[in-house]
């Protein structure tokens, strides 16, 4: 059994901004990661930070597009939580040695961008390229501190938390994580643990997502006895790149600002059918009208054209997608781009308090795995790092003000009733399986049919998994593909129970917003149990 005063899964900003903050203040803190430090969400971020960082700018113009964009959705009080706390968080990863691009015109200092839905520039960036600098500077940091302890390749299955245990008084106290490369599951005992594993993007066909977004932090406080919240709300991207070799390549909007058609297979245009503002219309406009002529027509992709502009032009303007196109044989100053919308960002997720608490005692969730209130039921540009540095900060002052407790001695994990899989194809038809039928049934426009179809589905998938789980030795891709088709099941549930159409959620049968806006909040077995028995007992 591995003992720390803190458990930290995930290593994108939210994880190692915490993992940090608890280790300066002498803590001891395990950071797990599936893969390497660097390979997270956070790295991939283009945009920025919003924050309000000039005089022109106001906490209240910010608060008010956070609003907007989360269509009646957004927690006021969280929304201004976070909105308040933007200055202070890029301040702090300026102390940290971020090189946020500088604009010596600016009496910020810094060169201020401004994105879609935000009313004022207030976005402070790396050029294009901020989440992999932010992530650098800090993956530094991380690596060289005494008191923090990576382990790489290391896959969290589950949390333990006590009354598994037949200890109702504990509280979250560790979790069973799996060594990928020694493939062996060992025992982390920590009276803190912190959810930070990003999305869920992995769950669709099409993701812009990492391969480490597979919904894992919220499969697991689910099963914990987590309520989460928002779940039905996914962003797509309207055009990442559709190429088998080409793996979550966004095709960025500014290609479309400077003058790129969409066109179907035989060239035709079809943007000016859908709305007036054609290929500038807003992400969510453009995405489900190319999810419907895609799903009209039977197609795998429709294509952007910007051939017409001189080459020069898009070399300079759009070198990165250039290089990558000509790897792939396209040329795109001569023939239009493959593109497809791609889930790009999990709205919802566990339910937190304004100091990351989730239901469990000990048990923390931040960033992208986490539902806060903020984002609504559309999250607006750049808001989504901001997030991360705010409640990482929140947890840690929390964490902090907590005595550091000895967790008990745990059971080690028990392999002893279990066989090796005789068929791994089995997960593997079964991933494949599920990550078509939620992109063609419960992607950016849905129906009752289509969810009533995915959830048969899923229960199905669902039965053979746990079957799986039970009777074989775990690994890397069952663990994932358990917690996405639980992900799953959650968001399709969401679905179900809205009944209108909001933000991100295009419903068919429900075309109308609703008058009142209420969050779709999901709440485990045992938490209606306990709610059941303390209205019985009041």
């Amino acid at each position: 059994m591995q003992t720390f005063d803190a458990l930290v899964l995930g290593s994108g900003l939210a994880g190692q901004a915490l993992a940090l903050r608890l280790a300066e203040a002498g803590r001891s803190v395990a950071l797990i990661t599936k893969q390497h430090v660097e390979d997270s969400a956070s790295s991939w971020a283009q945009g920025g930070v919003a924050a309000v960082l000039d005089s022109e700018d106001s906490v209240e113009h910010h608060i008010r597009d956070t609003l907007v964009a989360g269509a009646g959705l957004c927690d006021a009080d969280a929304t201004r939580f976070v909105v308040e706390h933007g200055r202070q968080a890029i301040e702090w990863l300026i102390s940290r040695g971020v090189p946020f691009t500088r604009d010596e015109r600016s009496a910020l200092g810094y060169h201020l961008t401004r994105e879609g839905g935000h009313s004022h520039r207030r976005i402070v960036h790396v050029d294009d390229a901020t989440g992999s600098a932010i992530q650098t500077t800090l993956t530094s940091q991380v690596r060289s501190h005494a008191n923090i302890h990576i382990f790489e390749s290391h896959l969290a299955v589950d949390l333990i938390v006590g009354w598994k245990l037949g200890r109702p008084e504990l509280g979250c106290v560790g979790a069973y994580v799996l060594d990928i490369e020694a493939d062996h599951v060992v025992t982390f005992a920590a009276p803190v643990v912190v959810l930070a594993t990003g999305g869920a993007g992995k769950v669709y066909l099409y993701t812009t997502n990492p391969d480490t977004a597979t919904g894992d932090g919220i499969a697991m406080a689910w099963r914990a006895g987590c309520r989460v919240g928002n779940m039905e709300f996914i962003q797509f991207h309207p055009t990442c790149l559709y190429h088998p070799h080409a793996k979550s390549f966004l095709i960025t909007e500014a290609m479309r600002g400077e003058g790129g058609l969409l066109r179907l297979p035989d060239g035709e245009r079809f943007m000016p059918a859908h709305d007036e503002r054609a290929e500038l219309a807003p992400r969510d406009v453009v995405a489900r009208a190319i999810d419907y002529e895609m799903k009209k027509r039977g197609l795998d992709c429709v294509y952007l054209d910007v051939s017409d502009k001189p080459a020069d032009f898009l070399v300079s303007h759009f070198p990165n997608i250039h290089a990558r196109c000509l790897e792939l044989g396209i040329d795109i100053t001569r023939e239009p781009i493959p593109v497809v919308p791609a889930a790009h960002y999990t709205c919802g997720g566990v339910k937190v308090d304004q100091r990351a608490r989730t239901d469990v005692d000990g048990l923390y969730a931040i960033g992208e795995t986490s539902y806060t209130g903020l984002h609504g039921a559309n999250r607006l540009a750049s808001n989504s790092l901001l997030e991360c540095l705010v409640y990482a900060e929140s947890a840690a002052q929390d964490i902090l003000s907590r005595s550091p407790v000895a967790p008990p001695h745990l059971p080690a994990w028990d392999e002893s009733r279990v066989t090796d899989a005789d068929e791994e194809v089995v997960i593997a038809h079964n991933w494949d399986e599920l990550r078509r039928f939620m992109w063609d049934y419960v992607g950016i426009v849905r129906t009752n049919k289509r969810l009533e179809r995915a959830l048969h589905r899923i229960r199905l998938l669902e039965r053979e998994i746990e079957e799986y789980y039970v009777n074989f030795r775990i690994s890397n891709d069952l663990i994932e593909l358990r917690n996405l088709v639980m992900t799953a099941h959650l968001i399709v549930r969401s679905a179900m129970q809205r009944h209108e159409s909001r933000g991100l959620h295009f419903s068919r049968d429900y075309p109308d917003a609703s008058n009142v806006a209420s969050p779709t909040i999901l709440r485990p077995r045992r938490v209606r149990q306990h709610e059941e028995l303390n209205a019985a007992t009041a």
